[in-house]
């Protein structure tokens, strides 16, 4: 007989194992970033967390100009992997940082919270939190 609550663990671990995918798929992927006056990486501050933006490919760069009524200028932009977002660029910001990858994409956009396993411990926001209880370990 099935322990209760398995199913639930069962899906709970299949998520935690596909976000794993899309964290490795990111992290070897070239992405765009766009930048500001400054020609430093764009970002936004939200919900005590400040968010580089990234894009999959230029439709996506668009779509997000488009959203921010500034669809008739130029956008400047470099491509970076996003382990370079993530393990480079989220510690040199000096705060809590995470990476909102085609935030104007409704569902389909994805974000990289600045917590472990995502960005390099030391910068993550979770790092005192006790490790995740994976039952008796003895």
């Amino acid at each position: 007989m099935p322990e209760r609550g398995a199913p639930q663990t069962d899906a709970a671990e299949h998520r935690r194992h596909e976000f794993a995918n899309l964290l490795g798929e990111f992290r070897r992927t070239p992405v765009l970033v766009p930048l500001d006056q400054d020609d430093a990486p764009l970002t936004a501050d939200f919900g005590g967390v400040r968010w580089f933006y990234a894009f999959s490919n230029e439709e996506a760069l668009a779509r997000f100009a488009l959203a921010r009524g500034e669809g008739d200028r130029e956008w400047p932009y470099q491509r970076w992997l996003g382990a370079r977002l993530l393990d480079a660029a989220v510690p040199a910001a000096g705060v809590p940082c995470g990476v909102a990858l085609d935030c104007a994409d409704g569902e389909d956009g994805m974000v990289f919270p600045p917590v472990r396993g995502i960005v390099p411990d030391e910068v993550a926001v979770d790092a005192g939190a006790a490790p995740e209880d994976k039952g008796d370990e003895r």
